[in-house]
């Protein structure tokens, strides 16, 4: 198989790949594609868009899209629900929040999503769209590309 990232900068020009705190931070309000990896050399994870969604006026893009995932708000959906079931899959990981519970410190669930986003150590590299049907069909060649990759995408 062609290396994955040869085949990802046939695609698209990326970002750097990117801590995700520094990612959420530096990502654009446009709509575009988003890749994460666990680690900053580990193998490719997920394949995620954005598109122009906006809120009070303002949009969101990617930017929007990550720092709901960041905020630990996003558990039942795409990225937030495959790093929570990894990290629910990991015992050490529930036994420290289990005896957070134990020792009088219950954690509400965004604070659960983002212990398990900071457990997966994702690093994210991104493209830039001109709209939410561009971004789509990016992120479907994406998918595409990689298909032979064990994505913790569900929908294929």
């Amino acid at each position: 198989m062609t290396d994955p990232l040869v085949t990802l900068s046939a695609l698209a020009a990326w970002s750097p790949w990117l801590p995700f705190a520094a990612a959420v931070a530096a990502a654009p309000r446009v709509p575009g594609v988003y890749v994460a990896r666990e680690g900053l050399t580990g193998p490719l994870v997920y394949v995620g868009m954005a598109g122009e969604r906006a809120s009070g006026g303002r949009p969101k893009g990617l930017h929007g899209r990550l720092a709901v995932y960041a905020s630990g708000k996003a558990l039942a959906s795409g990225l937030g629900e495959a790093v929570l079931d990894r990290a629910l899959a990991d015992p050490l990981w529930l036994e420290e929040r289990l005896a957070a519970l134990a020792a009088g410190r219950p954690e509400r669930a965004k604070q659960w999503g983002q212990a398990a986003f900071a457990r997966a150590d994702l690093h994210v590299a991104m493209a830039t769209t001109t709209d939410r049907a561009a971004a789509a069909t990016l992120e479907r060649a994406v998918l595409d590309a990689l298909a032979a990759l064990a994505l913790w995408n569900r929908a294929r």
